[in-house]
């Protein structure tokens, strides 16, 4: 069927892939203050004070809007990439640039829904792979802007991973839940070992839920490639900040956005690459 023929396909998914990555933008940006409003909330409520008074938030209310003059985003202004690309980059009310990070966004996740669908066709792994590759998106930029890995979206990706893989969609379910267990004790061992010796932590806790995650949907085996690769991108990504971006030593750098990088490698080429690997042992 032409439906499901890869050019097709492949397009469609781009296309949805744009989209959600629209909304993966305002997931990035209102996520962490709906939960620092809701950690404010406990607090007063703790202290037995009034919760405080604040505009309503959520991932839909209210619309989208200009942060400088507060220019409500009309539907022909969210077109992914053809609005910023028609505005110039700029509010049409006060003329404020816009981060080109918001289009940057849009087209990783077009091209990588693209991808995907090309890579996995009509099937349960192609859908996989769409959840998994917003999950990964979602994560990285909340994390380079917070360094937090919210509750929200990672153990819902984790139990997600682990109900995909009942049917052996990426690994058998055996597979799944020992990568799941694996990559979280793996961290979790790494972070008390740095603390016992240095007094310091090295990482956080998102950071063992997120490789939970990704052995939950690739399983086991594909632990060993995806701290490597995560190793490796974190530091010639860290090295040029240092060097290009003048970004200070004692400044932290978030390990999840290079955890989310390895594990879209591991989606991809993980077998491949271990094969190869394995082959020169």
């Amino acid at each position: 069927m032409m439906l499901t023929e890869p050019p097709f396909l492949t397009l469609v998914a781009a296309i949805l892939g744009l989209v959600v990555g629209s909304f993966l933008n305002v997931v990035i940006h209102r996520l962490p203050r709906m939960m620092e409003r809701g950690w404010m909330m406990e607090c007063a409520e703790l202290r037995g004070e009034p919760p405080p008074s604040a505009e309503k938030l959520t991932l839909a209310t209210p619309r989208s809007r200009c942060p400088q003059c507060g220019h409500g985003i009309t539907a022909l202004e969210n077109i992914p990439i053809l609005s910023y690309l028609f505005l110039r980059g700029r509010c049409s009310a006060c003329r404020v640039r816009i981060s080109p990070r918001y289009p940057l966004i849009e087209a990783l996740s077009g091209l990588l829904s693209g991808y995907a669908a090309w890579r996995f066709g009509a099937s349960w792994a192609g859908a996989g792979a769409l959840l998994f590759i917003w999950g990964m998106i979602a994560l990285t930029f909340i994390d380079f802007d917070t360094q937090l890995l919210p509750d929200s979206i990672t153990l819902p990706l984790l139990w997600a991973g682990l109900l995909l893989n009942l049917g052996g969609t990426f690994v058998e379910l055996k597979g799944a839940v020992i990568g799941a267990a694996a990559g979280y004790l793996s961290l979790w061992a790494v972070y008390w070992v740095f603390r016992l010796a240095t007094g310091k932590e090295g990482m956080g806790y998102g950071d063992f839920k997120l490789l939970a995650v990704i052995g939950a949907w690739l399983g086991w085996q594909m632990l060993p490639l995806t701290i490597l690769a995560s190793s490796m991108v974190g530091a010639v990504v860290g090295i040029s900040l240092i060097v290009f971006a003048r970004h200070g030593r004692n400044i932290p750098i978030p390990f999840g956005p290079y955890l989310a990088a390895a594990g879209l490698i591991a989606l991809f080429w993980g077998k491949p690459l271990t094969q190869q690997y394995l082959g020169l042992l």
